[in-house]
């Protein structure tokens, strides 16, 4: 049974990750020092309280353990969060990433699939993107995915570590059945915050409806979590086999606008999700749409969920268990 290594792995994403290489055989080691992730998304035998600035730490984990590989999630995502608190976002990001990848080499562990975001490329010329794309980020989030990623490559040519970055686009929905889904406080991203808004009747804010769509919102491509979790463990695979270092594009390839998702949300719901219309936020591209054809030609990845309502009604599945707050 091969080993594995999961940071950040009681996190939305990594938990979900976390789950699928469970039902898959692996044996998975899960690190997360709890200061975003949930202790009840981890079974206790598996979980690691670790802060990830603790190199010896991990250090001596990664020897005892062995992994076959490491699969890194611990990190800060909010945009908006990263642009009042830069310090915090380059610390936690950048700085736990480097002291990561200094245990790992210590203890001889040289596979790494790391969780990057479609942030990198900012405001991109064109859609879809694809992975030559201007590297070209306008957060200081982005901007820390962007410094992990190089720092990568670098160490591919100086130690000989193998990596896959996963550029994610709009991550979403839930695994049914599985008790996990989207528990972020605060809560930033648009699917869980409609279906919020139906539960309590309290409006939520949308921003920007000016832009040069065909109804004035933002499109975004959005990836249920368990297509995302899916990648990962391809990616893993990939490593394993030999595959060289690269970096896919983790999308469906369509793109949904904010009105759109808010029709969903209504639709899966038979509620109505009040709003207000705000102005747009800075950094907002009008689309981003990823082209994924690499890691569906590389690692053969295909998601399974393509349709909108269906997605919204696992996050819904989900939500409408949770206690209001």
């Amino acid at each position: 049974m091969s080993k594995i290594l999961v940071t950040g792995g009681a996190g939305y994403i990594g938990s979900h990750t976390t789950h699928l290489l469970l039902r898959r055989g692996y044996d998975v080691t899960v690190v997360d020092d709890l200061s975003r992730g949930y202790r009840h998304n981890v079974a206790p035998e598996r979980l690691r309280v670790l802060a990830l600035a603790d190199t010896n730490g991990l250090r001596r984990l990664l020897e005892a353990e062995r992994p076959e590989a490491v699969v890194h999630f611990a990190a800060y995502i909010a945009v908006g969060e990263s642009i009042g608190e830069p310090e915090l976002y380059f610390s936690n990001n950048v700085g736990g990433s480097l002291s990561l990848l200094a245990a790992m080499s210590q203890a001889g562990v040289g596979r790494l699939v790391f969780s990057s975001t479609a942030a990198l490329y900012g405001m991109p010329a064109r859609t879809p993107i694809t992975e030559d794309m201007p590297i070209q980020p306008v957060s200081p989030y982005g901007e820390s995915k962007a410094m992990v990623e190089k720092i990568l490559g670098w160490l591919g040519q100086c130690r000989g570590l193998r990596s896959v970055a996963l550029r994610y686009f709009n991550a979403c929905g839930a695994e049914p059945g599985s008790g996990l889904g989207e528990e972020h406080d605060p809560e930033t991203h648009l699917i869980p915050l409609l279906l919020r808004a139906v539960r309590t009747g309290r409006p939520i804010t949308l921003f920007g409806g000016d832009y040069a769509t065909p109804d004035g919102t933002c499109i975004r491509d959005y990836i249920h979590v368990s297509d995302l979790a899916e990648a990962h463990i391809l990616a893993v695979e990939y490593l394993a086999g030999g595959g060289a270092s690269n970096a896919f594009n983790a999308g469906t390839g369509a793109g949904h606008s904010v009105f759109e998702v808010l029709r969903a949300v209504e639709e899966v719901t038979g509620g109505k999700a009040p709003f207000i219309m705000g102005p747009r936020r800075a950094g907002d591209a009008a689309v981003l749409v990823a082209d994924s054809g690499r890691l569906q030609t590389t690692l053969g990845w295909k998601p399974r969920y393509t349709e909108l309502r269906e997605i919204v009604r696992t996050a819904w599945e989900f939500e409408r268990r949770r206690p209001l707050r």
